[in-house]
């Protein structure tokens, strides 16, 4: 993920939606992230038809299940030629070795597998919640390192994390692993029932490798012309 793409999280509730809001980018490719609510309504036919027209698509369905289930439905999300894909970190080290197995087993030949990448702490828990209610008793950080340093030994190929918490993730794993960021909001916008939260330039500055940006682009009275100034932000962040 060299490019350091900014993904536009689809988060509507059909297609009839999501191509609404993509009509305002016209013809251009884009990097969209496909998450439960879209694809349990709209099945594999609109990633085939997203990736027909030269979108790439994260397909973010937080797989978590015990490890041959998991291996399973990898190999199925793989024939989909998707570009990147997500499992629970949680799920432990088996079931993430088992994802990976199972993209590799399902992509076409000829292929580049997706890549996969693990969740640490989903970006709406908070470090009392992560102490009190999931009954984990470290730090947010500490939480976050660990599933990370499971997570590369596994075969990850990097973790969705927040943003603050990339230096720690970077200083640890090796320079290939990559950190991929929701939570993005522009400067001033509400958190919404995230808690963990930063602008793209922010981001930017920690080193994040990708961003996920939803509601600031979706919701803005003008998508693309919000996606280009987040953008702007996400590349030139000394400008922000």
């Amino acid at each position: 993920m060299n490019d350091r793409p900014l993904i536009i999280a689809m988060d509507v509730p059909d297609k009839a939606e999501a191509d609404v809001l993509l009509a305002s980018f016209g013809q251009r490719p884009l990097f969209l992230k496909v998450g439960m609510e879209l694809f349990y309504k709209e099945g594999p036919a609109l990633v085939e038809e997203w990736k027909a027209k030269g979108h790439r698509v994260f397909l973010d369905l937080k797989l978590h299940d015990i490890p041959n289930t998991v291996q399973r439905a990898a190999a199925q999300l793989a024939r989909l030629q998707v570009d990147l894909v997500t499992v629970h970190a949680a799920g432990g080290s088996r079931m993430m070795a088992g994802t990976v197995e199972g993209l590799e087993q399902g992509t076409p030949a000829g292929q580049k597998r997706p890549s996969c990448i693990a969740v640490t702490q989903l970006t709406s828990t908070s470090e009392t919640m992560l102490n009190e209610e999931l009954g984990i008793p470290l730090s947010m950080n500490e939480a976050v390192a660990a599933y990370a340093e499971i997570a590369e030994r596994s075969g990850q190929d990097g973790v969705v994390c927040a943003a603050g918490e990339v230096p720690l993730i970077k200083s640890a794993r090796s320079s290939s692993f990559i950190t991929v960021t929701p939570g993005i909001r522009g400067a001033g916008e509400e958190a919404g029932d995230q808690a963990r939260v930063v602008t793209p330039g922010t981001a930017a500055d920690l080193g994040s490798d990708a961003i996920v940006v939803g509601r600031s682009i979706t919701k803005a009275a003008d998508p693309a012309a919000a996606y280009e100034q987040m953008e702007q932000e996400w590349r030139m962040p000394n400008a922000e």
